[in-house]
């Protein structure tokens, strides 16, 4: 035991040495001034879960609108008419896309023409819109099978011209048996001349988020599943399909881990500096924070003493289990360090979990650990929170939050927190197809060490949002970014000036190609291995 301490406190100097040497002195804690949006997510069991919104700009102007799910109740369109510092939505739904039984959105620019286009989940026949100058939408063809989906990723697969889309269903409605142990199977569309072919995934486990994701830079794209062992009880577990020629289960044999929890959201991001993605995991009761472990596919937990577990409400006095459900990764005090977001809420009336859920604010700290900060910052809502996007609304360098609730208003945060650090705003595009470079990487560079963001269509529970990459900066005056595209071509370095909205059109001639997989960043490891996970 006094060999493991000397060794745990050996790189714990180390880190918070070299923590310190690098430090952002970004101190300023987020606050948030909360709007209501007269919407509601509605309906019986089958509208339990979902429950998303979708955040992407609609008619060019730079300001994201707002799509909500509703349940038995019509889905909105909140057109974004703010003018900086405040925040003003106006309900303007074209009747496309007014529809009844959505269960969440998902915005991707299917097509490549430049207008973001809109994947629309339900509780029967899934939709896609194609999306026109100032907000118009026409509907694409797409054989939809009559599902009750609740969860959505896509990416491009190497050298086609149209997105390859995965959707996650849960319950099997039509089985007799149901609905314990009757998981629906999932759907893959993989394209084919100029539409998709429709395939199975299955076993299906009754997902509820699904995200493509290099989760190892190895240049493909594999499909995670978080599934609810709520309904599948017994003989299910967490998925991960490697997308081969035929997709496939990774197993133990590759590294992959087996685990079943009451699995609801899935948010990822880099947030050790060590170029791969970290994993934040909803859940009926404690969420999961995972770390790759570099032996294939698999992941583990981070310690409790990480203090991202959330697993108990922290006000209102209700001390059962919390239920979370959409996560995000954010800066949302811009000192360049990723904090967490988590909706909360509670599924209907489950005696065994929280009544009053409120949702969590996780701020990351310089050690890697995490703080709640929810209450403080005015996001300790008590209604029954579902899906939700982070995103910055007016364009002032601050990320804010909408979260769709069940039975309850919906609701917008606007970010007002004082003395943040700085930030900079980044598009990506390049030409078609795959106009957003979905599974490209951007890299950030400070003084602090290099942000990496991959660019994903996914994730989350039931919501997502296409726009611009925020990376907060705290004091840095002198940062540096870069692309590396999604056929593994890397960009040149570029300086850009903090506190900029910066767009990136990807140039024709190639610059160089990494050979295969990405190395770690040994001095960034150190700094991993201090954060309190092992």
């Amino acid at each position: 035991m006094a060999k493991a301490l000397a060794g745990y406190c050996a790189v714990r100097f180390y880190g918070a040495a070299l923590t310190a040497l690098l430090a952002l002195p970004v101190t300023a804690e987020p606050r948030f001034s909360k709007q209501i949006i007269d919407h509601e997510y509605t309906g019986g069991w089958e509208h339990f879960v979902g429950g998303g919104v979708a955040a992407f700009d609609c008619n060019g102007d730079t300001l994201p609108e707002l799509f909500i799910a509703g349940g038995d109740s019509p889905s909105m369109l909140l057109r974004n008419n703010s003018t900086p510092p405040g925040l003003k939505f106006v309900p303007q739904t074209p009747p496309e896309i007014s529809l009844k039984s959505v269960t969440g959105a998902y915005p991707l620019d299917v097509n490549s023409d430049g207008y973001p286009d809109l994947v629309v989940l339900r509780v029967g026949e899934n939709m896609i819109f194609e999306g026109g100058p100032d907000c118009t939408f026409k509907r694409l063809a797409l054989a939809s099978a009559d599902k009750w989906t609740t969860a959505f990723s896509a990416t491009w697969e190497a050298g086609n011209a149209l997105p390859t889309l995965a959707f996650g269903n849960y319950v099997d409605r039509s089985n007799p048996e149901g609905p314990f142990g009757t998981c629906d199977t999932n759907t893959l569309y993989r394209p084919e001349g100029s539409g998709w072919v429709r395939s199975d995934l299955a076993p299906g486990h009754c997902a509820l988020s699904i995200l493509f994701s290099d989760w190892g830079r190895q240049g493909r794209a594999d499909l995670r599943a978080s599934n609810d062992r709520h309904y599948y009880v017994r003989g299910g577990s967490e998925q991960m399909w490697a997308m081969e020629a035929e997709p496939r289960l990774y197993t133990d044999a590759d590294g992959w881990r087996d685990q079943s929890i009451w699995g609801m959201g899935i948010a990822s991001r880099d947030i050790t500096g060590d170029g791969l993605p970290e994993i934040y995991l909803t859940s009926m009761g404690d969420q999961k924070l995972q770390y790759p472990t570099g032996e294939g596919p698999g992941y583990e937990d981070a310690r409790f003493e990480t203090g991202h577990t959330a697993h108990r409400p922290y006000t209102g006095g209700d001390g059962r289990p919390s239920t979370g459900w959409h996560a995000a990764f954010a800066d949302f005090n811009n000192d360049g360090r990723d904090d967490v977001f988590v909706a909360k809420g509670n599924v209907e009336q489950m005696p065994s979990n929280a009544a009053d859920d409120p949702n969590n604010l996780l701020m990351q700290t310089e050690d890697g650990s995490f703080s709640e900060a929810g209450e403080a910052a005015g996001l300790a809502s008590m209604v029954r929170g579902r899906g939700a996007v982070v995103a910055d609304l007016n364009n002032d360098g601050l990320l804010d939050i909408a979260v769709n609730n069940r039975r309850a208003p919906f609701e917008i945060y606007q970010n007002v927190g004082t003395n943040t650090g700085g930030w900079i705003s980044v598009s990506i595009s390049q030409a078609g197809p795959n106009v957003d470079a979905v599974g490209a990487f951007i890299e950030v560079e400070t003084r602090a060490g290099i942000q990496t963001r991959e660019v994903t269509v996914g994730g989350g529970h039931a919501s997502g949002a296409l726009g611009p990459h925020h990376f907060g900066l705290g004091t840095a005056r002198t940062p540096r970014l870069r692309v590396i595209w999604p056929d593994g071509t890397v960009a040149a370095w570029r300086a850009v000036r903090p506190d900029t909205r910066v767009s990136i059109r990807r140039a024709e001639k190639s610059i160089a190609r990494p050979a295969g997989r990405l190395a770690r960043r040994p001095a960034r490891q150190a700094v991993r291995d201090f954060r309190l996970h092992r």
